[in-house]
């Protein structure tokens, strides 16, 4: 143990992240780094997940095939209008961004909430990993809808799996991109081929048979007992927002603070694309497969195994490493923020072990739609906070980066905003009887944008009578 923790000093311990300044010009990546990245991060093993969820809660399939096309779209367009700009005019992390702006109080519970969810994320994505090792081992893991561990050897392979991911994270962005590098070129070929060689067997002999069988077998438009219907909305905005907390969130400015250009934001298309549209419609296809032949819960690693044999379980564990190391990753400089004088590389560490203790529990991965939901719900807000301030106060004649140049603890209006933009998403979500936490994340963006310009204006303005009364006073 004292030779590892020494290895760790001296290498992880040597990565310069500069998270508390701005990424050097010397240190920006080019944009097959972020291919790489996000291809990995978003071909993931959560795919086994998601795609079958369509399949339970009775989508049709047009409304599949178009949902996925135009929210991914959507969802594209938000990293390269919002995020990666952002991003490359600051070259700094959401977190030390936000501390400028809002001041240690705000920051101190968004950095909190942050590392929590980040971590949730990465322990479905180990949970996942898991199940696909328990199939080569013989061990029937959880099914999708499972909540509670029930074997010990599946536990002990969690703790494995997610203590190769935390160490991985502790070397910092270079190391991970190389890692999704390695690993994100050929994970798509084992979900398409793993969904066409499925097809036979639902009763697919050519091409023209494909959106009959579609429409019958896949996504017949039935949900199973139990589950709420999906319709084009749901899947639309599911595609569109599951990952809005990295987009509309910003959270994702930690990772494209190395990009050369803002353009490279476009790099995203390559896991919404490949991950979120042709992963997702491969494993909708595995997982109609496998309720056919009366698997009714099937786990991720049955339905990777059923489509593509063993390369489709070392696809599921890659592909949920791929995407937890980045995950881990902006979790550490989330903590990180809150204990400035702690190095990444323990933060990293320790967060590493709380997201495997985590994954020991199947409900991460069972419940995984609503985290995501709750996680967009607490973080889009403060991804308007933080756009407008970079873009939108210096145009409107107001001062950016308030806490910072006012020395504050607490920015009143960021304060404000957060707590009324999501009260005011949720009452939304409550009135309209949505039963989707993710369509509370657009208004909860636009509100956050409108109320921030308008309580920072207020405060500003006020700001200035009071120093106006001041200088006055003190001539007199």
């Amino acid at each position: 143990m004292k030779r590892i923790k020494t290895f760790l000093q001296e290498s992880a311990g040597s990565v310069n992240e500069y998270e508390r300044e701005s990424v050097p010009p010397s240190k920006v990546k080019g944009f097959k780094s972020f291919v790489g990245m996000v291809s990995g991060e978003h071909i993931a093993g959560t795919e086994f997940v998601i795609g079958p969820l369509f399949v339970l809660h009775g989508a049709a399939a047009v409304d599949v095939f178009w949902g996925l096309l135009v929210g991914n779209i959507l969802a594209t367009l938000s990293w390269v209008l919002l995020c990666a700009p952002a991003a490359v005019k600051t070259r700094t992390t959401i977190f030390y961004q936000l501390e400028r702006i809002s001041g240690k109080g705000v920051v101190s519970i968004y950095n909190s909430v942050n590392g929590l969810l980040f971590g949730v994320t990465a322990a479905a994505m180990v949970g996942v990993s898991a199940s696909a090792i328990g199939i080569v081992l013989n061990l029937k893991g959880p099914g999708l809808t499972d909540l509670y561990p029930e074997n010990p050897l599946w536990v002990a392979i969690i703790f494995v799996i997610g203590m190769v991911i935390a160490v991985v994270a502790t070397f910092g962005f270079d190391r991970v991109s190389k890692f999704a590098n390695i690993f994100a070129p050929w994970m798509p070929f084992v979900f398409l081929s793993a969904g066409v060689a499925m097809l036979p067997s639902l009763g697919v002999k050519n091409w023209s048979d494909f959106m009959a069988v579609a429409q019958n077998e896949i996504w017949s438009g039935t949900p199973v007992e139990g589950q709420t219907k999906y319709t084009f909305w749901h899947i639309m905005i599911f595609a569109w927002l599951c990952n809005s907390a990295m987009h509309m969130g910003l959270a994702d400015m930690s990772i494209y603070r190395y990009a050369k250009k803002a353009s490279y934001g476009i790099a995203s298309a390559f896991g919404m694309f490949i991950g979120h549209y042709m992963a997702w419609v491969a494993s909708g296809i595995l997982c109609a497969v496998a309720l056919k032949n009366g698997i009714d819960n099937p786990s991720p690693g049955q339905i990777a195994y059923m489509g593509a044999g063993v390369a489709g379980l070392l696809c599921v564990v890659i592909a949920g490493w791929t995407t937890a190391n980045p995950t881990i990753y902006r979790s550490g400089l989330a903590i990180q923020g809150l204990m400035p004088q702690v190095p990444r590389w323990k933060i990293t560490l320790a967060v590493g072990i709380l997201m495997t203790i985590l994954a020991c529990f199947p409900a991460i991965v069972a419940k995984l739609d609503q985290f995501l939901g709750i996680y967009a719900l607490c973080a889009t807000p403060i991804g308007a906070i933080v756009f407008a301030d970079i873009f939108l106060l210096p145009k409107l004649g107001m001062l950016s980066n308030w806490a910072e140049k006012k020395q504050l603890k607490y920015n009143p209006s960021v304060w404000v905003t957060w707590v009324v933009a999501i009260a005011g998403s949720y009452l939304i979500y409550y009135l309209f009887s949505f039963d989707f936490y993710f369509f509370a994340a657009i208004p909860g963006w636009v509100i956050g944008l409108v109320v921030y310009v308008l309580a920072t204006k207020a405060q500003q303005r006020m700001e200035a009578v009071s120093s106006k009364k001041l200088q006055v006073n003190e001539y007199n």
